[in-house]
């Protein structure tokens, strides 16, 4: 089904719903069977009955997001707005949520409901979920309530999900995924069964374009089963925590430039390295894994403040899981929590890829890379004592290494 075929689709179950009927996007019983529109609530006594008849919905996105009092939501796809309402009670008057939906139906329908309901603190916005009509960093959470399977551009919904959540925020949505390896026309039958117009992703598929993103603390957990491989699931992540003015967000070609001169300027202090000039871009990149590398940027300017990537240490499958990895952080930045926060990033993002031991060599006198190691879980594990000898002193190099809690247990 095309983009628009879906938009005509979901207003013509708006006009439905308008008219006192109840909306479905599948059969009546396969809908009522899968826990689809407003089964998965437990708060539907306080929404107008338009909102509830126009629930499509094959979860419960507002408890799965744990909304707090005081924050910003974003719904894409909001229908006719049942989960913009329950978010609007969450977080109060100090709070405000947003409604995005491409169906100008949908949008009358749901500005109905808000009106009856009385909600003050909610806005619906007309676009698409591929292109968000919000600036950056405007949201403290986003929610979904299965929608997301509808795109043909999943990966430009999650990196538009990314773009518009603060440093620390929440994506929490529930959504349709396939599990395992299926018959295409089987799996394709139940997708269409269940409504997934332009086809669920696989939850490992899911779980990349997350990552791939700048997301962390990935999970993908599966609820109600369809049949033939396709479930209800709740999918959830999170967007690095950073300081004031500062987002950690994937590293990308773009960063060559301002990633050597922070690799440089780091080398030239004689503390980072027994290196004493950085690599070209080509053999920064050859060097290190595709993923698990991150910037830290200055929101306002957009200048890169540091970096942390991985290397692999070994081709053996047995040390599929053990990386080494590099931080650097501008000198004019250093003692801002620049480098906390990077690091930290990148050992959420490690143990979503499965990395069970992070390790690394410092100079000794590195007291700064130390401390901030030995704060997020590193040990000392042995000292290569005058490995080699560095501007014309003999130094020795401390190995450390952090083992995850959660892989490789």
């Amino acid at each position: 089904m095309a983009h628009d075929e879906i938009i005509d689709h979901y207003s013509a179950l708006a006009r439905a719903a308008d008219a006192g009927r109840a909306a479905a996007d599948c059969g009546q019983d396969a809908f009522e069977r899968g826990g689809f529109g407003p089964a998965g609530y437990d708060e539907l006594g306080v929404l107008p009955e338009g909102a509830v008849l126009a629930s499509l919905g094959c979860g419960n996105p507002v408890a799965v997001a744990r909304l707090r009092p005081g924050e910003v939501v974003l719904d894409l796809g909001s229908g006719g707005g049942i989960d913009v309402l329950l978010s609007a009670r969450r977080v109060g008057p100090e709070g405000r949520v947003y409604g995005l939906d491409a169906s100008a139906d949908m949008l009358a329908l749901a500005r109905r409901n808000a009106g009856q309901a009385g909600a003050r603190n909610v806005e619906f916005l007309h676009g698409t979920i591929e292109r968000v009509p919000l600036p950056d960093r405007a949201v403290d959470v986003v929610i979904s309530n299965c929608v997301i399977n509808l795109s043909s551009d999943k990966a430009a919904v999650l990196a538009e999900a990314f773009r518009v959540l603060r440093p620390g925020g929440r994506f929490g949505v529930s959504d349709v995924v396939v599990d395992g390896e299926q018959d295409p026309e089987r799996r394709a039958a139940a997708e269409r069964r269940v409504g997934c117009a332009a086809g669920a992703l696989p939850a490992g598929e899911y779980r990349g374009l997350l990552a791939a993103a700048g997301f962390t603390g990935v999970r993908v957990t599966l609820t109600a089963d369809h049949g033939d491989g396709v479930h209800s699931a709740i999918v959830q992540a999170a967007k690095p925590a950073a300081p004031p003015e500062v987002e950690i967000r994937p590293m990308r070609d773009g960063d060559a430039d301002e990633v050597l001169a922070i690799y440089q300027a780091g080398l030239d202090t004689g503390q980072a390295s027994f290196e004493t000039v950085a690599p070209s871009w080509a053999g920064f990149t050859a060097a290190r894994l595709p993923h698990l590398r991150y910037v830290a940027c200055d929101t306002g300017t957009g200048q890169e403040l540091g970096w942390v990537a991985a290397s692999a240490v070994s081709s053996r499958r047995v040390y599929a899981g053990v990386v080494e990895h590099s931080i650097y952080v501008h000198p004019g930045c250093q003692a801002q929590g620049v480098g906390r926060a990077l690091l930290e990033a990148f050992i959420a993002a490690g143990e979503d890829a499965g990395v069970w031991t992070i390790q690394s060599g410092v100079f000794g006198e590195n007291a700064a890379s130390l401390a901030l190691h030995r704060a997020l879980g590193f040990r000392t594990v042995g000292v290569r004592e005058r490995v080699g000898c560095h501007r014309g002193v003999w130094r020795d190099v401390l190995m450390i290494e952090r083992r995850s809690a959660v892989t490789g247990t």
